[in-house]
C-alpha cells in the first residue's frame, strides 16, 4: 500500500460533476413524472444470467445463517414494484458483479435504471437519447442518433449474416481479420461468435459525435426482452453505444412467468453444465410476474461509464472516489 493510496481516485472537480450529473437525472425524471423508488441491494435471490458474477454474504441471527446475494442489478425488485402498481419508476443505486475490473469495469458501479408503463421500445429510445444528450453537453455536444437494427449493422460491419450461422464464413472471417483465436474460442457456439466479432470488431467503430442505439438483436440474446411478436428470430432488446462504449441496454420486458420460468432453468441448466456457481429462481419475482406485470420497457444505464465521456477521461477509475484498489 503506498502512502498516498487514502486520497481519492478522481479529482474534486469530478466529484463535483458527478453530483451535477445526478441533479440533472432528477430534475429529468421528475419533468417526466417518473417516480424514484429505492430497493434492496442485499436479497435472499439474485439473476441467474451465466454471463454475471456474483458476490455473496452471509446474514448471521444465532444460531442460523442464511446467504445472501448482493444485486447485479435491480431489475427483480422494481418489476416486483410496478406489478404492485407503481407506474413507472428510476432508481440510482450501486450494483455490483464479480471478477470485473478494468477500464470500464469496476466490481461495485453506479447504474441507473428505469421502467416506462406503456412505452414502447421506439419511445424508450428516444428518452434515452434526450437524456444522454442532456448529461454529455456541454462537453460533448451529440449532433446525431443513430437508430440501426443489429442485424444490417453487424452486416454492414462484416458482411456476414448474423441471423444465419454458416461456420465456414466465420472461420474465413476470422483467419481475413487476423483473429484466428476466435475459430477455438468460440467453436460452433453462434452467439460466442457474434459476441467476438462484435466487441472486437463493430463496437470500436461506433463512435463520433452520435448515439448509436442498436436494436432488435437475435432471440437467442433476448436474455430478459420479449420475442418479438412479428418476428421470432429477434428480440425487442437494444443497447445504446457513444464513442465505443456501451452505456446501456434497454428491452420491451417479458411478462410471461412460464417463459421467465424456462429462460430461468435454461441458464441455470448452462451454469451447471459449465460449473459456474448455482443460483435458484427468484421466486418472488416470478410470482410478481404471475401477479401482472404492466406493459413496460426498460433499460438500465452506466453512469460511472456516462460521467467518463462527459469529463473527458480515459477510465473508469478517473471518475471514482475509492474504485477497488483504493476502497
Amino acid at each position: 500500500m503506498s502512502k498516498h493510496s487514502w486520497q481519492p481516485s478522481c479529482t474534486i472537480k469530478e466529484l463535483q460533476k458527478r453530483a451535477q450529473m445526478l441533479a440533472l437525472i432528477r430534475d429529468f425524471f421528475a419533468k417526466n413524472n417518473v417516480l424514484e423508488v429505492e430497493t434492496p441491494l442485499l436479497c435472499q435471490a439474485t439473476g441467474t444470467d451465466p454471463q454475471l458474477d456474483f458476490f455473496t454474504s452471509t446474514y448471521q441471527q444465532s444460531p442460523f445463517e442464511k446467504k445472501l446475494f448482493l444485486q447485479t442489478s435491480p431489475e427483480f425488485a422494481m418489476k416486483r414494484l410496478l406489478a404492485a402498481g407503481s407506474g413507472s419508476i428510476y432508481q440510482i443505486c450501486k450494483a455490483f458483479r464479480n471478477g470485473e475490473q478494468g477500464r470500464f469495469h469496476n466490481p461495485e458501479f453506479t447504474l441507473l435504471e428505469w421502467y416506462r408503463i406503456e412505452f414502447n421500445l421506439n419511445q424508450l429510445m428516444d428518452e434515452v437519447a434526450s437524456l444522454i444528450c442532456t448529461l454529455l453537453e456541454p462537453k460533448l455536444v451529440i449532433k446525431k442518433v443513430i437508430k440501426i437494427t443489429y442485424a444490417t449493422l453487424f452486416f454492414q460491419k462484416t458482411g456476414l449474416n448474423p441471423l444465419e450461422y454458416k461456420p465456414h464464413l466465420y472461420k474465413k472471417y476470422a483467419l481475413s481479420h487476423a483473429i484466428p483465436e476466435a475459430i477455438s474460442l468460440c467453436e460452433h457456439n453462434h452467439d460466442l461468435w457474434l459476441d467476438f466479432i462484435f466487441s472486437h470488431h463493430i463496437q470500436p467503430t461506433l463512435i463520433g459525435e452520435q448515439i448509436y442505439l442498436v436494436h432488435s438483436y437475435l432471440a437467442s440474446q433476448a436474455s430478459l426482452a420479449r420475442i418479438n411478436a412479428d418476428d421470432p428470430a429477434i428480440a425487442d432488446r437494444f443497447e445504446v453505444f457513444v464513442n465505443g462504449i456501451e452505456l446501456g441496454n434497454g428491452f420491451f420486458e417479458l411478462a410471461d412467468e412460464a417463459e421467465q420460468t424456462l429462460r430461468f432453468e435454461q441458464e441455470i441448466a448452462f451454469r451447471k453444465t459449465n460449473n459456474r456457481p448455482l443460483v435458484s429462481k427468484d421466486c418472488r419475482f416470478l410470482a410478481a410476474l404471475k401477479a401482472g406485470l404492466p406493459d413496460c420497457c426498460g433499460v438500465a444505464i452506466g453512469l460511472d461509464r456516462l460521467l467518463m465521456l462527459s469529463t473527458a477521461n480515459v477510465a473508469i477509475d478517473d471518475v471514482l472516489a475509492f474504485p477497488l484498489d483504493r476502497a
